[in-house]
C-alpha cells in the first residue's frame, strides 16, 4: 500500500535530548477503571513468537499484565500490508503493560537476529479509527506535536487510504527507543481514553476481510472478497524455474503476501509446464490492471533479489 505520510511529522532526532522526558500523563486512578484497548500492528513471521508453544507465551502475558491480547487469525492482515494485528484490551494501565511485554518480546527477537553489534529499533503501528484521529492531532497539529516533544519519539499519522472501500481506520507510527515508544503511547491513549468514540469501537473485529477494495485471495484457493466497481484481467508471465521456490517461500508464504497485499490472484504451472519454446515456468496473475501491476513488481523483485544472490 502506498500512502504519504501526513504533515504531523517531526524527526526525534533534532530534538534537544538534555532533559528527561516529563512523566506520562495517564488518567487519574479514580478513572482508569473503566476498560480501554488498543490495536498495533505485528508480522505474520513474528507473530509465533508472541504467541509461543501452544500459546505459552501470550498466556504468560496476560497473566502477568492483567490485560487481554488477541490476534488476528494467520493470514488476515491489516489492509495493504501483510501484518497480522493485536488487541490489547483491559484497565488503562494493564494495556500498556501488555503493551510493553509485547513490544519487548518483538525488540528481542530483532536483537537476536541483529546480533549484539546492532540495536533494535521496532516500529510500532498503532491502529486507530479515523474518527479518533482528530484527538490526537489536535488544532494545527499542536497535541501530537507536544507529543513528539514530551515523549522524543518520532509520530506519524498516515492518511485515510481511499484504496479501501469501507476501511475506516488509520496508521499511526511510532518510532524510537522503547522507552520513548511507551511514553508515545501512553500519551496517544490517554488522549484516546477520553474520546468516547473510540471506546465503542472495542469491540469491532479483527478482520478486515470485507474492507478491501481488491480481492483477498491467496493464491487462488477460493475468494475471500469481491470486486467492486473493477474488471478483472489476467497476464501470464515466465520465471525461470530455479527461482520460483523464493516466490512461493516456505509453506506457501511469499506467494501469499504478494496476493495479500497486491489484491490479485497468483497461480504458478506444475513442474514441467513451461511457457512455449523457453523452460520458465508459467505465472498467470488475475485481477485489476492495478492489482496485476502490484503483484508482477514484486514478483519481479523477488526474481531480480533471487538472480543477485546466485551470482554472488
Amino acid at each position: 500500500m502506498e500512502s504519504t505520510e501526513s504533515s504531523y511529522v517531526s524527526s526525534p532526532e533534532a530534538a534537544p535530548r538534555d532533559r528527561s522526558p516529563p512523566p506520562p500523563k495517564s488518567p487519574t486512578s479514580d478513572s482508569a477503571e473503566k476498560p480501554t484497548y488498543i490495536r498495533f500492528l505485528v508480522s505474520n513471521a513474528a507473530a509465533g513468537s508472541v504467541i509461543g508453544k501452544g500459546g505459552a507465551t501470550i498466556t504468560d502475558f496476560q497473566s502477568q499484565s492483567g490485560a487481554r491480547i488477541q490476534l488476528s487469525r494467520n493470514f488476515e492482515f491489516f489492509p495493504g500490508t501483510s501484518d497480522r494485528i493485536i488487541l490489547v484490551s483491559g484497565i488503562y494501565d494493564d494495556v500498556l503493560k501488555g503493551v510493553e511485554l509485547v513490544i519487548e518480546k518483538l525488540l528481542g527477537e530483532l536483537h537476536t537476529e541483529g546480533g549484539d553489534d546492532v540495536e533494535p529499533r521496532l516500529k510500532v503501528r498503532l491502529v486507530v479509527p479515523n474518527s479518533s484521529c482528530g484527538s490526537i492531532i489536535g488544532k494545527g497539529g499542536c497535541i501530537i506535536k507536544s507529543f513528539i516533544e514530551e515523549s522524543q519519539a518520532g509520530i506519524k499519522i498516515s492518511p485515510q487510504d481511499n484504496n479501501f472501500y469501507g476501511l475506516n481506520d488509520r496508521l499511526v507510527t511510532v518510532t524510537g527507543t522503547i522507552e520513548e515508544q511507551m511514553r508515545a503511547i501512553d500519551l496517544i491513549l490517554s488522549k484516546l481514553y477520553e474520546d468516547s468514540h473510540y471506546s465503542q469501537t472495542m469491540h469491532a473485529p479483527l478482520s478486515y476481510a470485507g474492507y478491501n477494495s481488491n480481492t483477498m485471495n491467496y493464491g487462488g484457493n477460493g475468494a475471500a472478497g469481491k470486486y467492486q466497481n473493477s474488471k478483472e484481467d489476467s497476464m501470464t508471465i515466465g520465471v525461470a524455474d530455479e527461482h520460483v521456490g523464493l516466490i512461493v517461500g516456505r509453506g506457501g508464504r511469499n506467494i501469499m503476501e504478494i496476493s495479500q497485499v497486491s489484491g490479485a490472484r497468483i497461480k504458478i504451472s506444475d513442474r514441467g509446464d513451461f511457457m512455449s519454446g523457453t523452460s520458465d515456468r508459467k505465472i498467470t496473475i488475475t485481477g485489476t490492471p492495478r492489482a496485476i501491476q502490484s503483484a508482477e513488481g514484486m514478483i519481479m523483485q523477488k526474481v531480480a533479489y533471487a538472480s543477485e544472490r546466485g551470482s554472488e
